[in-house]
């Protein structure tokens, strides 16, 4: 991050100073007071247990150079430091980045799509990494708070940055709008994530196509996700889609899989070109037609193109393919939904092997009403790819079972409880030469399971 003074916050704010001087700068920004150092703005932000004015007095003796907080809160009588009162310390924050993101003028891009968002901003990360310096999004800093925080990480030296843009309500695509102002948006699909807070599948869309707003702003369009189609009237960026079926200006044909590779012929209205991704699944195909097209209209040539998609690794706990003695554990515990289960299914069985195919799943969150219909409509689903053992983990998964046994009788189900019964259920039923794909909302915790297996099969 680069300076910033506190009379620049005070403006960005409309925070009032109780104490300190307005020519003294920040250097970071945190909300975390164990992780200030020296020079660092505090903003304390109030939780379900826990309120960050709590904290104010520790951040000082850490460092801080400043801290926020908030109209008519008592906790900061007796704290000697210098003080920004603001009215919300949440809106503060993001007052902050957005003023922030206004000091560049380089690219920066914007993710979103109900699946698929950090591979998508992974790869185009990767791509851009050849020719340019990117900031991207780290972890699951791609909401409210993470934003900011990521856009703090600007500083000059950056030649363009790629951020995952997530919501889980209505209204938080404007706010993420306003922070980070994407000059390019990209939507990698539209599905049931949130539905119970979006109600439907249509109000998901309006939401998410708010990520780029203005006539000067360029707008990348899964075309094969079928609400993405002929949105002209709903955005002013300019359009362009990508995708499989239809006459795209970036389509791909010819799809094989090698080992754990996919290839790909990439058409253009210029080109056709043999193009390469080191992970498996027709989903991955999209979201490298995503990073080319991106890329391709910044002005990128092919050959580092395909260089960059060849040196992309997805981040942790996302279909990462481990191979541990003689079996194959695929982690995606890092967070489910209805669709991203069926891109992962299809990862387990792309991945040849003459064992078992194993699916654990646990809960699928914030499906609010539809939550029982929809785990039985997956449930259908995986019984039709002709898994072998079906595993659930939790309340509304037992639906996936019954829709798996609706479809097929010979599959084996086992309903647990929790984790550590789960992982005593795949003990019992795991053999050599098995693939087993772990999965479920973030919520449910199923990394607790991947450790697990990792730890016994890992064994010499």
């Amino acid at each position: 991050m680069e300076k910033v003074s506190i009379s620049k916050i005070l403006s960005a704010t409309g925070g009032t100073l109780l104490s300190g001087n307005t020519d003294d700068f920040i250097t970071s920004v945190s909300i975390d007071s164990r992780k200030v150092t020296k020079g660092c703005l505090f903003v304390p932000l109030k939780g379900e247990k826990r309120d960050g004015h709590d904290f104010i007095k520790d951040a000082f003796k850490f460092g801080a150079s400043v801290s926020l907080c908030e109209v008519g809160n008592n906790k900061i009588k007796g704290i000697y430091g210098s003080l920004i009162e603001v009215n919300n310390t949440l809106i503060a924050l993001q007052q902050l980045a957005a003023y922030y993101r206004s000091k560049f003028s380089i690219p920066i891009i914007g993710v979103t799509g109900s699946v698929g968002k950090t591979t998508t901003k992974e790869m185009i990360a990767s791509v851009l990494g050849e020719n340019l310096k990117v900031l991207k999004t780290k972890g699951n800093y791609n909401g409210q708070i993470g934003l900011p925080l990521t856009i703090f990480e600007l500083d000059s030296s950056y030649q363009a940055a790629v951020l995952e843009m997530g919501i889980s309500k209505p209204g938080e695509m404007d706010r993420l709008n306003k922070i980070a102002n994407p000059n390019i948006g990209v939507i990698t699909n539209i599905g049931l994530s949130h539905i119970e807070n979006f109600e439907s599948l249509e109000n998901t869309k309006d939401e998410k196509i708010k990520i780029v707003s203005g006539e000067n702003k360029k707008l990348y369009v899964n075309g094969d996700s079928p609400l993405l189609t002929n949105i002209e009237n709903k955005s002013k960026a300019l359009i362009t889609y990508f995708g499989i079926n239809g006459a795209y200006p970036y389509k791909c044909q010819e799809i094989y899989n090698n080992e754990e590779k996919t290839g790909f012929v990439l058409s253009t209205f210029q080109l056709r070109e043999n193009i390469i991704i080191p992970c498996l699944g027709l989903h991955n195909v999209y979201n490298a037609l995503a990073a080319i097209a991106v890329s391709r209209d910044m002005g990128m040539h092919l050959e580092d193109i395909k260089r960059g998609l060849l040196n992309f690794r997805n981040a942790d706990r996302r279909q990462n393919i481990l191979k541990l003695k003689n079996l194959t554990l695929i982690d995606d515990s890092y967070n489910a939904s209805p669709d991203s289960i069926k891109s992962s299914v299809s990862i387990l069985k792309n991945i040849k092997s003459i064992g078992k195919n194993i699916v654990v799943i646990a809960d699928i969150l914030e499906l609010g009403d539809r939550s029982k219909e929809i785990h039985f409509e997956t449930g259908r689903y995986i019984a039709m790819e002709k898994i072998d053992v079906l595993i659930t983990i939790g309340k509304d998964s037992k639906y996936l079972s019954d829709g798996a046994k609706c479809v097929n009788q010979d599959i084996i189900t086992k309903h647990c409880s929790d984790n550590i019964e789960a992982f005593r259920k795949i003990k019992e039923m795991i053999s050599a030469q098995d693939k087993i794909l772990i999965k479920g909302s973030r919520g449910m915790h199923t990394d607790q399971i991947v450790e697990l297996i990792i730890n016994e099969y890992n064994r010499a």
